[in-house]
């Protein structure tokens, strides 16, 4: 889970990962599990897809709407002529296979590519396909996540060994004693990977801590949202033989990630499918859903983002901010101006629009809160920011 320690200075949770709101999740598993396939369903986009290991060996990055009841809601009141939702990024990255982290199968260059990423959707295969080979030649998911995790702790103790010697030659034998807080910090963690054989994410790391870890952006600091990929045929009666087994390795091993079941294969046909209605018929009649909303929704989460909202008959907008920002920095998402010269933020929550029906009687019942330099903006609030008046902006921005 990620610690609750907060910055001093700026009072924001202390999280171990890039800061910034242009974060990515990557795709990460065994070769010939369904990646690519489901990549494609999920951006809608054509990236390969064949039988055979490393078919992706650049990876393939796109971004997917983040689906929202609420924006929707928001988007039928106000009819807007322009729709913008939050997207989640999304990349596609190659099959690792046992060895990765001492460049076997490429595997270097896709290690690589997991470190330009901020969370990983770790897929396992359960379908059975004689026409699909499985690298290590039969079917055993929880021997599959068991592989991915340890090349990527291996692959993140070869990098901190590497640190700690160069570090060595300044703060042990040149008695660099500026360097030496942060090089105990990197034995500490180099500790925790090498000796008690764990993930970085899995350990309380104080602020100092924290910030050397964000320094290097470790493979194995990175959140995991696991999606089991079964058969349409087990998708649709909703049961397979691992679900289970998967289900108690995660909690043992990795306690608090999400356990998504889908199916490539039903999502691909549904994707087929080009009318709504025939879908929706679809889905009625194997009283099922497609499990894509979830698997965005809750990979969007793992990043530690949320999104307020702008409205207005011009736009309705979602904008995209770290779990713990304050309202001048959120202004300063729509525009620098705003954040430099914040007066106020004038804030109604979603629940309470829908619940009264305006703006107006939002105003009415006393729900329209206005809040200042130092309110905490929370997923969903509808915001309109007032600012002075400076690089030939009007006084306030309306949406």
């Amino acid at each position: 889970m990620p610690p609750k320690k907060k910055d001093s200075e700026t009072g924001k949770p202390l999280l171990i990962g890039r800061v910034g709101t242009n974060l990515k999740v990557g795709i990460v598993g065994l070769p010939n599990v369904g990646k690519s396939t489901f990549f494609n369903v999920l951006t809608a986009s054509q990236a390969q897809a064949e039988n055979f290991p490393f078919c992706t060996i650049d990876p393939n990055e796109s971004r997917v709407p983040v689906p929202d009841a609420r924006f929707d809601y928001l988007c039928d009141y106000y009819k807007p002529a322009s729709k913008v939702p939050a997207f989640l990024n999304v990349v596609d990255i190659a099959g690792l296979v046992k060895g990765a982290s001492e460049g076997q199968g490429l595997g270097n260059a896709f290690l690589s590519h997991i470190k330009a990423c901020d969370a990983i959707f770790h897929l396992c295969r359960t379908f059975e396909d004689k026409e699909v080979t499985h690298v290590e030649g039969d079917i055993n998911p929880i021997r599959d996540i068991a592989i991915i995790n340890e090349e990527l702790r291996l692959k993140d103790e070869d990098y901190i060994v590497g640190i700690i010697d160069k570090m060595e030659r300044t703060v042990i034998r040149g008695g660099d004693k500026k360097a030496k807080p942060e090089y105990d910090i990197l034995c500490k963690i180099k500790h925790h990977l090498t000796e008690e054989k764990k993930h970085v994410r899995f350990s309380d790391w104080n602020a100092h801590e924290i910030e050397v870890l964000n320094k290097h952006l470790l493979l194995t600091s990175k959140p995991m949202i696991y999606l089991v990929n079964l058969s349409e045929k087990d998708y649709l009666r909703k049961k397979n033989k691992w679900l289970l087994k998967i289900k108690e390795w995660v909690d043992t091993n990795d306690p608090g990630a999400a356990v998504i079941p889908f199916s490539g294969a039903f999502e691909l046909k549904v994707t087929e499918m080009k009318e709504p209605e025939e879908k929706e018929k679809f889905f009625k009649e194997h009283n099922i859903q497609s499990a894509l909303d979830k698997i965005i929704v809750i990979g969007y989460k793992a990043l530690q983002l949320i999104y307020f909202f702008t409205v207005g008959k011009d736009e309705v907008k979602a904008w995209t901010i770290q779990k713990g920002t304050k309202a001048p920095q959120a202004a300063g998402k729509i525009h620098t101006d705003f954040e430099k010269g914040f007066i106020m933020a004038e804030v109604m929550k979603y629940d309470d629009f829908k619940e009264e029906g305006s703006e107006a009687a939002v105003k009415s019942a006393g729900k329209y809160r206005q809040q200042g330099r130092n309110y905490i903006v929370e997923d969903g609030d509808i915001i309109l920011f007032k600012f002075n008046a400076g690089a030939g902006l009007q006084g306030k921005k309306k949406q």
